[in-house]
């Protein structure tokens, strides 16, 4: 019971980062009807910012930095690259947004260079002893506060600024918003800005505790399971999701090797296989929306 337990509070740990990768996600789909597949790039490069940073300003401060940094730089991506697509089909803007992942990641592989890089982790492996000796790191502890502060700040901006506002309004009916008044190219804007800022903070608690290199953002390619396990325009499901997604992950780390079938890193493909199980029977995840087209 108490491998369980350790094992649960280690997966809600990561999946918090899960759920900051996963909103981001969210946030960008539901303003424009597009995934965003440069996502993955704006972790990476938030991950990277805070190495060059975490020095002279120290952990906490570089991780503020960077998340406005790559939160500034997805927003000059959405001016520069995707803006200009407005009114093209969704499949040709997703592509350019695969485009703009691959073409960040050079840029930001270079910079990693042949050093080994670290976000530093001003926790170490300290533990805290909870009831019955079960064990829960202080940094999984650090992930599950910061999202949660971060999905408080979310949810008062969206539902109590007139900014947050219009962007709800522009993400259930973009002609309804613009008349209005509702600006929906900077609702676009700060929604590309948001996902980027959200990415790089959950990029560096996915690197705390080890080294950045070029595979970190593959970490980000778990978030999709998630949204689509939770719902593509739902943000509640991309935090369900997230969370779900990382214990099952954790739990299964620990005991697969009971089971030598499944082979060695079988873990690693349960998001998925959780995924196609969910939407078996519901095809649009926990919480998304069901479409309903009259002919």
């Amino acid at each position: 019971m108490k491998d369980v337990l350790e094992s649960i509070l280690r997966g809600i740990g990561t999946g918090s980062v899960y759920a900051l990768l996963g909103l981001g996600f969210v946030i960008i789909y539901k303003a424009t009807r597009v995934i965003s597949f440069a996502q993955p790039a704006f972790m990476l490069a938030g991950a990277v910012l805070v190495t060059y940073l975490v020095k002279p300003l120290g952990f906490f401060v570089a991780l503020v930095v960077a998340a406005l940094v790559t939160g500034a730089l997805a927003l000059g991506v959405e001016r520069l690259a995707v803006r200009p697509m407005i009114g093209r089909p969704v499949f040709t803007v997703a592509i350019i947004t695969l485009g703009i992942d691959i073409a960040v990641r050079v840029v930001v592989n270079a910079l990693i260079g042949l050093d080994v890089r670290h976000v530093g982790d001003p926790w170490g492996l300290d533990t805290w002893k909870l009831p019955g000796g079960i064990l829960i790191e202080q940094r999984h502890v650090a992930m599950v506060v910061t999202t949660a502060v971060l999905i408080a700040g979310l949810f008062l901006f969206f539902r109590y600024t007139r900014t947050g506002l219009a962007m709800r309004a522009a993400s259930y009916d973009q002609e309804a918003a613009l008349a209005q008044g509702v600006s929906v190219g900077a609702v676009f804007a700060l929604s590309w800005a948001l996902a980027g800022a959200l990415a790089a903070v959950a990029g560096t608690f996915a690197a705390v505790g080890g080294s950045v290199s070029e595979s970190l953002w593959l970490v980000a390619l778990t978030a999709l399971p998630v949204i689509i396990l939770g719902g593509l325009d739902s943000l509640p499901g991309a935090v369900v999701g997230g969370l779900v997604v990382g214990v099952v992950q954790e739990v299964t780390a620990t005991y697969q090797g009971d089971f030598p079938w499944l082979g060695g890193n079988f873990s690693v493909v349960t998001p998925y296989v959780v995924m196609l199980l969910i939407l078996l029977v519901r095809p649009y995840g926990l919480f998304g929306t069901r479409e309903v087209e009259r002919v």
